[in-house]
């Protein structure tokens, strides 16, 4: 499809990744371009409204992932835009097809922090913000791009759900709502879709180091008596909220392989599920 001779688990694939311009999503871009693929990425690139603390993704954050999947040997068609919007999404599909031919892999990854605050402190906006880009952008990527790989014969959605969905987290009921309903879209397209060759699963991270955990507003909700507390100070709280000790966050590349996995022909069974890779924290 690509043209070119690809070896690895994702070889002559095609994938569609958003919120790629750093973090998790820029980690899934590399690894699946290490597995063969090439790929389609997709981020604002810009400042988050009501979001002032998580420091928002850049042009050049976008172009260091395009460097980093062309190191890996892919290639690549970068796109900005929003995911709550149906025509941004399309113009990214329509660049990724005229370019690679179609595309077989969907990670709809893009996602934004909570609002923390507790329930009664929430305004609409707020929560409108939390959910249009968490629940509302992952529908749309999902309807976006389930015609065209209707149309191919099948493919792999890959929605990136969180630990919070499965075990509820106070002060972030906007942010536990959203992705509590990517675990029911998720179940809705595998039955939905199952039948045309589309598998939909769901992969739940734990608390990630990126910059929607690693700022001062998040590291707060584990060391409110400190200011701005490092990783380090809020490492003993970190730990103790997961079984599996050694380190107090994942790493984006923890994910990428739950990812990769889903994506690839050895997961060609497997639709509906939800993966926990979360250091068993929602075992507790």
């Amino acid at each position: 499809m690509t043209g070119r001779l690809r070896t690895g688990r994702l070889a002559g694939k095609v994938a569609f990744v958003t919120g790629a311009a750093r973090g998790q999503g820029r980690s899934h871009c590399v690894r699946m371009a290490a597995e063969g693929a090439d790929v389609v990425a997709f981020d604002l690139c810009g400042p988050v409204e009501r979001r002032d603390y998580i420091r928002p993704s850049t042009p050049d954050d976008l172009e260091e992932t395009a460097r980093l999947v062309e190191k890996a040997g892919g290639r690549i068609v970068r796109v900005q835009g929003d995911v709550r919007s149906a025509d941004d999404l399309a113009r990214a599909r329509d660049a990724g097809i005229q370019e690679f031919g179609g595309i077989d892999v969907v990670v709809a990854n893009a996602g934004t922090g909570g609002a923390g605050k507790l329930t009664h402190e929430l305004d609409e906006a707020e929560w409108a913000v939390t959910l249009g880009i968490n629940l509302t952008g992952v529908w749309l990527t999902a309807k976006t791009f389930l015609p065209h790989l209707v149309e191919r014969g099948g493919g792999s959605l890959v929605l990136i759900g969180s630990a919070a969905a499965v075990k509820a987290v106070p002060h972030l009921v906007d942010y536990v709502c959203a992705k509590a309903g990517v675990v029911a879209l998720t179940k809705v397209l595998a039955n939905e879709y199952g039948p045309h060759g589309v598998r939909a699963n769901c992969v739940c991270p734990g608390n990630v180091a990126t910059d929607l955990v690693v700022n001062d507003e998040v590291l707060r909700m584990f060391r409110p008596d400190l200011d701005r507390p490092t990783v380090d100070d809020a490492a003993p709280v970190l730990s103790s909220m997961v079984p599996l000790a050694g380190q107090p966050l994942l790493q984006p590349g923890d994910v990428s392989e739950a990812v990769l996995w889903l994506a690839s022909d050895e997961a060609r069974w497997v639709t509906g599920a939800v993966l926990a890779v979360d250091m068993g924290m929602t075992s507790l």
